[in-house]
């Protein structure tokens, strides 16, 4: 049974945080992170990630039958289920987060992480109880990726993208949510990196093969990329009204957790640098790598000029906090499975060993899943998360 809203507050009497005092917590909130960019924090923020697969799986939050073939292929579908999704989360997922009726919502084109891929030309997949995805149909011949040109920024994909982008823009303007206003980001802007982009066309085997057998071809390809890439984000960012190059621009590459870091140097840094010089000033750069790309960390603080770092896999914080020094961001924390399937204390006593590390050392960490929630992970669990960095994650 659908329990009704309050009309008032935005809550159900089944929604986890309903008797928060959400103008105490918000308050405070806004103080863990001035004080956070200060460098003078008075505890380790803490945030949990969070994504449509995590809402779209969890029966509370998905109450009204939504699946990801109808939320990616109708955008009034994707624009209601994510406000819907944005309620529930910000009354049930306790975190170092506005809690609460906003003062207005954000929604925006999700196509997940296929839409790079997808835009290249690789055809979607809905697979059953997962995300959707695309198959690297290029393997067999990566230079058809090549054969008509750098794909129009406003084309394929994207085309699809600007049209939901408009009709989403015009139902925010004509409509409100729980009497908040709406406003509507648009795609296009980012990127999860040339190597990783390079594996989901051709495939990773082909890839890092070809790195030692076939370097110059895997350059042509890669170049290609960063080619395609820098002209959507810049058209994209343009029409967004995004400065290029901004303050604070960071981008992703989890694919390089699979080579050396000589191979990476080699290999996929030229990319990063134009990536980085064209859209980034030198202030506050940063990088999302999921898997243990640590061993990297010095090298992108070097050649990048990089100074903070999502990390995606559970590291050993106490020995990347000595090979970066004390000036640089690190998020991080607990395994997302682990956070899944274990129990409140196992997940209290990781995120304690993990604070007690010597990560906090310069006071620049973050606590945060090791990364992004995964579906099926109880809110019990995430509160433990949050009791341990409130109990260790304090500086005297």
């Amino acid at each position: 049974m659908v329990q009704a809203l309050d009309p008032k507050t935005g809550a159900k009497s089944s929604d986890r945080l309903a008797g928060l005092d959400f103008a105490r917590h918000n308050e405070e909130v806004v103080r863990v992170f001035e004080t956070y960019s200060e460098r003078n924090p008075i505890r380790v923020p803490i945030i949990v990630g969070t994504n449509t697969r995590y809402f779209m799986f969890h029966p509370d939050a998905n109450d009204f039958g939504m699946d990801f073939k109808r939320f990616s292929e109708d955008p009034s579908a994707m624009f209601d289920s994510q406000l819907r999704f944005a309620r529930w989360s910000r009354f049930n997922i306790l975190q170092d987060a506005e809690l609460g009726l906003p003062k207005q919502w954000w929604v925006g084109v999700d196509f997940q992480n296929y839409y790079e891929a997808a835009w290249f030309g690789c055809p979607i997949e809905y697979i059953n109880d997962q995300v959707p995805d695309t198959h690297p149909v290029f393997e067999d011949c990566p230079e058809r990726v090549m054969e008509n040109g750098i794909p129009d920024p406003f084309g394929g994909l994207f085309g699809r993208g600007l049209e939901y982008y408009e009709q989403m823009s015009e139902k925010a303007i004509n409509g409100e949510y729980l009497g908040r206003p709406i406003r509507v980001g648009m795609p296009g802007g980012g990127s999860d990196g040339p190597m990783t982009v390079a594996c989901n066309l051709f495939g990773p085997v082909f890839v890092c093969s070809a790195m030692i057998e076939e370097p110059e071809r895997l350059q042509r390809l890669l170049t290609f990329i960063t080619d395609a890439t820098i002209e959507r984000m810049r058209a994209w960012r343009t029409k967004s009204g995004i400065p290029v190059p901004q303050d604070s621009f960071g981008m992703a590459d989890d694919s390089i957790a699979l080579i050396s870091t000589e191979m990476y140097c080699e290999q996929i840094l030229p990319h990063h640098k134009r990536l980085y010089d064209t859209f980034g000033t030198e202030k506050d750069r940063s990088i999302h790598l999921c898997g243990n790309a640590s061993r990297h960390f010095p090298t992108l603080i070097r050649e990048l000029g990089i100074a903070g770092f999502d990390t995606g896999f559970p590291i050993d914080f106490a020995a990347v906090r000595k090979a970066v020094g004390p000036n640089v961001k690190i998020n991080g924390g607990p395994h997302v499975e682990l956070l899944r399937s274990a129990t409140p204390e196992a997940v209290y006593e990781e995120s304690r060993r993990i604070l007690q590390s010597g990560i906090l050392e310069g006071k620049m960490f973050l606590l945060r899943e090791g990364n992004n929630l995964a579906p099926g992970t109880p809110l019990e669990n995430i509160e433990a998360m949050v009791r341990a960095g409130l109990d260790f994650g304090r500086y005297e």
